[in-house]
């Protein structure tokens, strides 16, 4: 169904001086809408309220009463919501200029920006530009979502990551639209993904225990102690450059690290959520080169940088892997490694020694062990469990 903006009929005439497009139905207050040589093209619903007169336009003259009915119940009950005539694309480029979040954390202003690119690279291409904020539907969401699964019509396979991040802005600006009395339900509830089969190169991977080693052994000397700390740690690339001195606790009789904020886009920033702040153990081999690291930057206050650039300002993660990593991973067969390869294969290594999950996923900065699972399940070691003999344990209980 496809229903026309509310607007307001200047005169209680509900012709408006226009009797000859709009003519009386068996219906009080639905006109059925004709054409210059009398063809019905259309029909009006006209109601009063706020003490002005109404009128929306439908397709059908069964819609027309439909609306009609539903119009004047609302209105008598003191719920009828007029429709706004702010356009859909318009309302969200100014919804991301000024939402603040809903949480006691905020809204950080790295996570705007990120808004900003997702919804010009595919929202603003894929709806078009008349579309009302209150003509949108679930349906039209769920289109969206199809639109961006399509390998076609986006050069490529997005992965699901990619596809759940494009909606994120556009359902928190309608349930901001919602709050804010624009619309009267959110049609963005209950929009669902879609299902894919899933690739096997959209697995996590992780480098062979023999990749890893031969990283670590040709990483440049300045750079060394940082990539190794990636591996040993599971920090993210973004807590690791936002280190301070005294983040890292190596003089104590179990030394760790001290994960409390992140550089972003060149932005200090809280670690992406509050289970983010946390401890992570380091092992005395690191400890020790990490001590010769901070010996050469002797000069420096405990709030400096722990792995600043040659010129002891934050280190550009793009720049980073371009110039260190990805000549290093090209070399151990490795092109397709990212920085959060090391985090991958820290997990990897823990399961393979059985850490507990909970442990590992307090590790990774991770909101529940639940989490964790989901995302490196495929890790874990061993693909069948073995038999279970039901009767072995009571014969020999009975013995």
């Amino acid at each position: 169904m496809s229903v026309s903006q509310d607007t307001s009929v200047p005169a209680a005439d509900p012709n408006c001086g226009d009797k000859r497009r709009l003519k009386q139905t068996k219906t009080p207050g639905v006109f059925k809408r004709v054409d210059g040589a009398g063809r019905t093209i259309g029909y009006v619903s006209v109601y009063r309220s706020a003490g002005r007169q109404r009128k929306r336009h439908a397709r059908t003259y069964e819609e027309a009463k439909r609306i009609k009915r539903e119009s004047e119940t609302d209105r008598d009950r003191g719920e009828l919501q007029e429709r706004t005539t702010i356009g859909f694309l318009r309302y969200v480029d100014e919804w991301v200029e000024r939402y603040r979040g809903q949480g006691r954390r905020g809204f950080r202003e790295s996570t705007r920006e990120e808004y900003r690119r997702l919804i010009r690279a595919y929202a603003h291409r894929h709806f078009p530009r008349k579309l009302k904020l209150g003509d949108v539907s679930t349906y039209a969401l769920a289109r969206y979502m199809d639109w961006l699964a399509d390998e076609e019509e986006q050069g490529k396979r997005l992965s699901d990551r990619t596809i759940a991040n494009a909606v994120i802005p556009l359902r928190a600006a309608l349930a901001t639209a919602k709050r804010e009395g624009l619309i009267r339900h959110n049609p963005a509830q209950g929009l669902a993904m879609p299902h894919r089969e899933q690739l096997p190169d959209e697995e996590v991977k992780v480098f062979s225990r023999e990749q890893l080693a031969s990283i670590l052994a040709m990483a440049p000397e300045h750079h060394a102690p940082l990539l190794e700390l990636l591996a040993a740690t599971g920090l993210r690339i973004s807590e690791a450059i936002g280190l301070q001195r005294l983040h890292l606790q190596l003089d104590q009789d179990e030394p760790e690290v001290c994960v409390r904020r992140a550089i972003v886009r060149d932005r200090i920033v809280p670690p992406k959520s509050k289970y983010g702040c946390r401890e992570v153990r380091l092992p005395k081999s690191l400890v020790a080169k990490l001590r010769t690291h901070l010996a050469a930057w002797a000069d420096q206050d405990s709030t400096a940088l722990a792995f600043p650039s040659e010129a002891g300002s934050p280190l550009n993660p793009g720049n980073l892997r371009r110039r260190v990593l990805r000549p290093l991973a090209e070399e151990v067969d490795a092109p397709w490694a990212g920085f959060h390869t090391f985090r991958h294969t820290f997990a990897s290594l823990h399961l393979s020694q059985g850490t507990n999950l909970l442990q590992l996923s307090r590790a990774l900065g991770h909101h529940s062990p639940a989490f964790t699972l989901t995302r490196y399940t495929h890790l874990l070691p061993g693909d069948e469990a073995s038999p279970l003999d039901l009767f072995e344990r009571a014969s020999s209980l009975a013995s």
